[in-house]
């Protein structure tokens, strides 16, 4: 067997949502591994360091509810399991390609047709508005003097203790008071 046998797969990870959150990023592991015995047909299965962190990222209460993996056949008889990168700068150049030889042979688009399109717009530099009028003269002043006031006492916040304290002595101002009124 010196062919190597390539796949790739999209899992859905949601059932590990199911599980104790403890254990939700290990059970996220455990599927995939499951998800490649049954796919690929063989009992030795490894993940890639990469798509480990990749389900870790979240922490262990929330990993990803899917995951697009890419599966190995080795030759030494293991499947690996390492995260899918989508080559998308090949099919992207071919698309352009296409599309710019579709609109050179149609001619001017209809964007082209009414006017500049909005790459063009964007390109020209805006038009420098000038100002004939001279700007305001800052008029100096002298500012004014700040008076010094005391700043205000800021209240804390007391304890139990403290509060009794203030209202023993709240209640003996007052019986105090009421002693001296009574006596004038």
């Amino acid at each position: 067997m010196s062919q190597e046998l390539e796949r790739v797969y999209t899992v859905n990870l949601g059932k590990a949502l199911l599980s104790v959150d403890t254990h939700r990023a290990p059970r996220a592991i455990n599927m995939i591994k499951e998800f490649a015995r049954h796919h690929m047909k063989t009992e030795d299965v490894r993940i890639e360091e990469d798509l480990a962190h990749q389900i870790w990222s979240k922490g262990v209460r929330s990993p990803p509810r899917k995951i697009r993996i890419r599966m190995n056949k080795t030759d030494e008889g293991y499947v690996l399991i390492s995260p899918y990168t989508e080559e998308k700068e090949s099919k992207d150049t071919s698309k352009e390609k296409k599309g710019k030889s579709s609109k050179e042979k149609k001619g001017k688009s209809s964007k082209e047709k009414k006017g500049k399109s909005s790459k063009e717009k964007k390109d020209t530099p805006a038009k420098e508005v000038k100002n004939d009028t001279p700007a305001k003269e800052k008029i100096d002043t002298p500012a004014k003097e700040k008076i010094d006031t005391p700043a205000k006492e800021v209240k804390k916040d007391t304890t139990a203790k403290e509060k009794k304290n203030t209202l023993a002595k709240d209640k003996k101002d007052t019986s105090s008071k009421v002693a001296k009124k009574k006596s004038k």
